[in-house]
């Protein structure tokens, strides 16, 4: 149950991390490159940001501490779908239908790693099983 949490929590962290440091970005005017780096540095989103992107660092460190990678990098990477989904609906931009088709991809991948035999008794407890 400790990796289910952990997992989504990192998710959770990396795409509100990735949103807001892109949204902080974007705000700053393109003025050079010392002035874009004290205007970021002033920009509260972008700490923001640097904050969950920190804290999803910390969660994946944790689960890669009790999980195999091979099972916790593909079930992250369900935070590239919901990437693009937050970036199409809050950030307003344009997502061709061949990215949601990769997207889409990334899903069906993780469907079958999630499918597949298990090693780390801890991951068990994420599809139900005993640890």
């Amino acid at each position: 149950m400790k990796t289910a949490v952990v997992l989504i929590l990192a998710i959770v962290a990396q795409v509100a991390g990735n949103i807001l440091l892109s949204k902080g970005m974007h705000n700053l005017d393109d003025a050079g490159f010392m002035a874009t780096l004290l205007q970021g540095m002033q920009n509260p989103m972008i700490w923001l940001g640097i904050g969950l992107l920190a804290a999803f660092f910390a969660l994946y460190t944790a689960a890669l501490s009790w999980a195999d990678l091979s099972f916790i990098l593909p079930a992250t990477s369900f935070g590239y779908v919901l990437n693009v989904a937050c970036a199409k609906y809050f950030l307003h931009e344009q997502v061709s239908p061949l990215r949601w088709l990769g997207a889409v991809i990334i899903c069906v991948g993780v469907a079958f790693v999630s499918r597949s035999e298990i090693k780390t008794p801890e991951v068990e407890d994420i599809r139900g099983g005993e640890a």
